[in-house]
């Protein structure tokens, strides 16, 4: 075959797939080549199955009260004495199953600390781009907001919205608005670093020829700032949402704890940790030890993924 069928031949082998470059990428041999790494990733995917198994994998149902009975309640794990084999890790002082509730509670913890993050990275994002592509006045507003902003820690601004809420609208039930002020109260308080972070991008990317050719061809500034601009900046904001997810979910725990968070009824692990400290000097050590291991662990995963990706994705590391 002549030098004009090999290159036929070789114009025609189909291109990679997807998959096939996804395997092939340095973030993935990064990835494997770090053992902690695919063990947090590992230890993070288990907790993330086993929350949304729980209703699947869970002994009993901790959310059902006519299930529970008070003669079950403080009951050791299966291996001390008294402990029984139908609650492997003991129950709380309500009678609920120990290792169900926590389950569940991992469950809410994820879900409050996921949407948290969705909803501060949505703000950020926005204002980010906003800021830095109009600049002058508004940058300066935006900015400015975002420092004061800063002054305030997340749990103060939980107390103050939980506060201004119940002031406003009286005595709320708690088990549905409790996890909406969570999400409200976490977003408000992250949504700053995805907003200074996205704008010293953006300052950047706009004065690139992509987008002044955009602008000279007449597409609208939403559109380059969504299509063109966006898909460029959103490196470091994975960073930072791997790393708040972990703040988030301490975060609600803190305010679980304090007694602002998601009520007894529907516990996150927070709230486990909360009534369990009550009853920690007097020999029930497990209702608050469990959960506290089972966060510090989901925690450390979450911590240690973050990390790895922030090296992943920095240039100067490669």
């Amino acid at each position: 075959m002549g030098p004009s069928g090999q290159d036929q031949t070789s114009s025609a082998a189909p291109a990679p797939s997807v998959l096939r470059r996804v395997l092939d990428s340095d973030l993935t041999h990064s990835f494997l080549r770090s053992k902690v790494t695919v063990a947090a990733a590992t230890g993070t995917l288990l907790f993330v199955l086993a929350a949304i198994l729980a209703p699947m994998i869970a002994p009993h149902d901790p959310f059902d009260l006519a299930g529970l009975s008070i003669m079950d309640a403080r009951i050791p794990p299966v291996w001390m004495e008294y402990g029984e084999p139908r609650f492997l890790l003991g129950t709380d002082d309500q009678g609920r199953d120990l290792l169900s509730g926590i389950l569940y509670g991992l469950r809410i913890s994820l879900i409050v600390g996921i949407c948290s993050v969705f909803a501060a990275a949505a703000i950020g994002i926005s204002l980010g781009l906003v800021a830095g592509y109009a600049g002058g006045k508004i940058d300066a507003l935006i900015m400015r907001i975002a420092d004061v902003q800063l002054t305030f820690p997340a749990i103060l601004i939980a107390l103050l919205i939980d506060g201004a809420v119940r002031g406003i609208f009286g005595n709320l039930d708690r088990e549905i608005f409790s996890f909406w002020i969570l999400i409200c109260s976490l977003a408000l308080s992250f949504w700053v670093q995805y907003a200074r972070t996205v704008r010293s991008s953006t300052l950047v990317e706009k004065n690139k020829e992509y987008v002044q050719a955009a602008r000279v061809i007449g597409i609208p500034s939403v559109i380059i700032m969504i299509r063109h601009i966006l898909p460029n900046v959103l490196g470091p904001v994975f960073v930072i949402a791997t790393i708040n997810l972990a703040l988030a979910i301490v975060t609600e725990a803190t305010l679980s704890f304090l007694g602002v968070g998601m009520p007894s009824t529907q516990p996150s692990l927070g709230t486990l940790i909360s009534i369990g400290n009550d009853f920690l000097y007097s020999g029930e050590w497990w209702i608050a030890i469990f959960p506290g291991v089972a966060l510090a662990v989901l925690v450390l995963n979450v911590n240690l993924l973050g990390d790895w990706l922030r090296d992943a994705l920095n240039p100067k590391l490669r």
